[in-house]
């Protein structure tokens, strides 16, 4: 077990050290740097005995926090990696990614900061790679079955791993040039550099897992197929396109020059960042980011880099309490008041503002939004009569979150809809056209990165059963599990 005197000993929590702003926004690497092994145990030792370690269930992959928190404490490294990947096929990936559930349900976070379980995850896995302990494993036999994984995403690649390892022979598809979904270029390369993204994927092949981009399901394409036809070719069909329709401006105004959706902005800026001509330019603009979630906060990052002469981002959502408030009590995950690192490297947030008109110039470019305060009431935005102001900008970006997967995998009719627009699943993650299975975003709804790779898992595991009759692939999760909210 951890120290049990730790978090008696060591009451203060120590973050991953951060390059210095003025630094950091001059180029696109990561904002984090490496944590000292000597402060890394000694915040790994406050993981107390706790008897029922909560932050397992605030976990959905059922992380064994506790049992690698120990081992990093005892600086067994070798250990700690074996039981981090017992559980979660890409920790680099959720530990710079993830808003850490875990930590608010931790429970030291009653009356203490949580456990940095983020931070020692992350610092486990890097280690491991640089190490060398990070190597394919192939699987003892091969069961003659094929599977098509439709998106390399966490939720596509948790499942091609997972089945590949089960013996089952699995190609992905990516209609993108390179592998990764929105690890590859919707994520910043300032919160994730693809270098990390690149070397499990040398992990993948190794383990005989095939990737073909380029190649749209439902395009219209020299080398695209139809689902119909992918199902034809495979013994089982995962979708894990994930959500990728952004939800809309719906006022006067939305359809100037210079209004754009968030993704639009990032992706090219992804593709900057690795060498490519920059897309849609925020420099010396004054840039509106419409959405206050990560999305934005990435926008928000990368306008910075762009040395964006102004950045506000609004919220429509009231300013989030700083404490728990008593509706939303430990362990729950709380909606709180979060300063991102794109924060902290400037621009402004309001909160409680709509966007009620997007204003042009002579030459149908925007020019500013006009915007309105307004309060809550019955679960309706109530704007505030006279309250209404212009701000300047010629650059807007919608972050407003996304509807559900696009039409081209699945047109309509191909795979049935839910009234939130993803696609129609049982308890087994199998959608109504036999061998067809969704996980993720396409059938969860837009969600967290690690739930994406806990439906990859646990998705692998029914299509596992399906082929063969029966699976030893662990299900960390089924399709109507949520989170542990109220």
């Amino acid at each position: 077990m951890a120290d049990p005197k730790g978090f008696l000993n060591h009451r203060d929590r120590e973050d991953r050290p951060s390059r210095p702003v003025p630094v950091r926004i001059m180029d696109w690497n990561e904002v984090h740097g490496e944590q000292e092994t000597s402060v890394l145990q000694r915040q790994a030792s406050r993981c107390m005995d706790c008897g029922i370690p909560f932050c397992h269930t605030g976990c959905p992959l059922g992380n064994l926090i506790p049992e690698w928190n120990d081992l990093t404490r005892r600086a067994n490294f070798a250990e700690a990696i074996e039981r981090l990947h017992a559980t979660n096929n890409f920790p680099e990936f959720t530990g710079r990614l993830c808003p850490a559930p875990c930590e608010t349900s931790c429970v030291l976070s009653i009356n203490q900061p949580a456990v940095t379980i983020k931070q020692i995850e992350v610092s486990i896995i890097d280690r491991a790679f640089s190490n060398g302990r990070v190597s394919p494993q192939e699987p003892e036999w091969l069961s003659g079955r094929t599977v098509a994984v439709v998106g390399s995403g966490p939720a596509g690649l948790a499942a091609a791993q997972q089945l590949g390892r089960a013996g089952h022979t699995v190609v992905v598809y990516e209609r993108s040039d390179a592998v990764g979904g929105l690890l590859r270029y919707g994520i910043p390369e300032f919160k994730m550099e693809k270098s990390v993204l690149d070397r499990r994927l040398v992990q993948l092949r190794g383990e005989g897992i095939r990737f073909v981009t380029g190649v749209t399901i439902g395009g219209d394409g020299p080398d695209d197929l139809s689902l119909v036809e992918l199902r034809k070719r495979f013994d089982a069909v995962v979708m894990a396109t994930g959500s990728t329709v952004p939800r809309g401006l719906q006022v006067p105004g939305a359809d100037l020059d210079g209004v754009h959706p968030a993704m639009d902005f990032l992706v090219p800026a992804n593709r900057e960042a690795l060498g490519d001509p920059r897309g849609i330019d925020a420099e010396d603009k004054d840039v509106i980011i419409i959405g206050g979630g990560d999305t934005g906060a990435d926008c928000l990052g990368t306008a910075h880099r762009h040395r964006a002469r102004s950045v506000m981002q609004l919220e429509i959502m009231t300013t989030p309490p700083h404490e728990r408030p008593e509706h939303q009590p430990w362990p729950t995950y709380p909606m709180l008041y979060k300063v991102s690192e794109a924060h902290q490297e400037g621009g402004e947030r309001s909160y409680g503002v709509s966007t009620v008109e997007v204003l042009g110039d002579e030459h149908g470019a925007v020019r500013g939004v006009v915007m309105v305060d307004g309060r809550f009431e019955d679960g309706r935005f109530q704007p505030i009569e006279g309250s209404e102001r212009e701000i300047p900008a010629q650059l807007v970006l919608l972050a407003m979150g996304f509807v559900g997967p696009d039409e081209s995998a699945a047109p309509s009719g191909t795979l049935p809809r839910t009234p939130v627009n993803t696609y129609e699943r049982d308890d087994t993650f199998a959608t109504p056209m036999d061998g067809v299975f969704a996980a993720g975003d396409c059938g969860r709804g837009q969600s967290l990165i690690v739930w994406a790779i806990a439906e990859g898992r646990a998705c692998a595991a029914a299509v596992d059963a399906y082929l063969t009759g029966t699976s030893t692939l662990p299900a960390p999760i089924r399709p109507t599990d949520r989170p542990l909210t109220v």
